[in-house]
């Protein structure tokens, strides 16, 4: 088993008294994640549970806590000693959070929960879990991660991490590199071998996350509706959100437009980024950009007309999201820069950067006063210019 960098952290609070919740996307690897946690537990006093089978819906739906325990116990828990109970997909069973809570006020027993809402889960859990409960976020794979998955030594890709443009590293790895950009970094995916199945994998889990998590948290008499306004944010990744435009294009009205978006971001389909500024009541009114929360999702939605330039931006932003706090910036006269990390760091992103691109950064870090600058590039450019961090060094 490939151990993930997220899994340091859940070892880490395995042992604590409160309830672990694993949040993330279907098929980003939580149930690989509570195995691997499971397998940490010492005693045989614990029991893996998969909430999308009928069998435990069913038990967990019992309106009596005391029968569900009797249930339990049939299965092996004896809640006399310190169990661990792991439940995953929570979000599909709405009663599960009162059932944590009354079990964890009675009995030693450890939670390990995993849902694929932050939308759902979150707020359950600020009623019923308050103290109760710590949240780890899981993502696909960042590259470092993808790396590891393809095989790679991990002192070597550590001794490369964040470095300037080295071309012995670019010359072994950017085939990698094209691959994570365009598949994407779901571990199932990064694991196949054919394209045809990378594409079908990725179509299964767009096709599962409509059917199951959106017909889970909204209307979903408007299934066709959503999937095709899926598609529209894809081909307008990178872009700020206009509900307007979206409405006069999707045939949606804009207030569930905003819903929806609502609903992707909290569901974990996109990401969010807010515009950099220190005026607070400008920040509320500037529209965000928008950007998918994994490339290979973004790749088969968008088909032909997602350019190999949204596809770097777009990966740039998740690997940079992994790392920082994340905004960008825009003048009125259309001048901007692509992220502002931490709110101190000013980044460019440029398929093939040159010197003239690092003069333009500076000029614009230093009109908002910012001392560091990053200028990130995919491809070689020509000549000896390498003051640049190539994206495959990202991590």
């Amino acid at each position: 088993m490939i151990i993930r960098q997220i899994y340091t952290e859940l070892e880490k609070h395995l042992s604590k008294r409160q309830v672990t919740v694993i949040l993330g996307m279907r098929r980003v690897g939580k149930s690989t994640a509570v195995k691997y946690l499971l397998s940490k537990v010492k005693h045989n006093n614990k029991i893996y549970l998969d909430c999308e089978k009928i069998e435990f819906q069913t038990l967990f739906n019992t309106p009596s806590y005391d029968l569900i325990i009797s249930e339990l116990e049939l299965l092996g828990i004896n809640f006399k000693s310190p169990a661990v109970i792991a439940l995953d997909e929570i979000q599909l069973i709405k009663t599960l959070p009162s059932f944590i809570k009354y079990v964890y006020d009675t009995y030693k027993v450890k939670f390990i929960v995993t849902g694929s809402s932050s939308y759902y889960l979150k707020n359950q859990f600020t009623e019923s879990l308050a103290g109760r409960k710590s949240i780890y976020e899981m993502h696909p794979l960042a590259f470092d991660e993808f790396l590891l998955f393809k095989g790679e030594n991990p002192l070597v890709i550590k001794k490369y991490k964040q470095i300037p443009f080295n071309a012995a590293w670019y010359n072994k790895q950017r085939e990698l590199y094209k691959e994570f950009l365009k598949y994407g970094g779901f571990p199932e995916v990064v694991l196949q071998k054919k394209v045809s199945d990378k594409k079908e994998l990725l179509w299964d889990i767009i096709n599962s996350y409509i059917d199951m998590d959106v017909k889970l948290l909204s209307d979903y008499s408007l299934n066709k509706d959503l999937f095709n306004l899926v598609k529209l944010l894809a081909a307008r990744v990178g872009s700020k959100v206009d509900f307007t435009k979206l409405s006069n294009v999707a045939g949606i009205d804009r207030r569930k437009i905003s819903d929806y978006i609502y609903l992707f971001e909290n569901t974990y389909l996109i990401h969010l980024v807010k515009p950099f500024t220190k005026n607070i009541d400008k920040e509320v009114i500037q529209q965000p950009k928008l950007y998918f929360a994994d490339n290979g999702l973004l790749s088969v939605l968008g088909g032909e007309s997602i350019s190999s330039g949204q596809l770097f931006e777009n990966a740039i932003s998740i690997q940079l999201r992994n790392l920082h706090e994340l905004n960008y910036y825009q003048k009125k006269n259309g001048q901007e820069i692509d992220f502002i990390l931490d709110k101190k760091i000013a980044v460019e992103v440029k398929e093939t950067p040159i010197i003239q691109d690092l003069a333009v950064l500076k000029a614009r870090a230093d009109e908002l006063g910012l001392k560091k600058r990053m200028l990130i590039g995919n491809n070689k450019p020509p000549g000896d210019f390498n003051q640049f961090l190539w994206g495959g060094n990202l991590y």
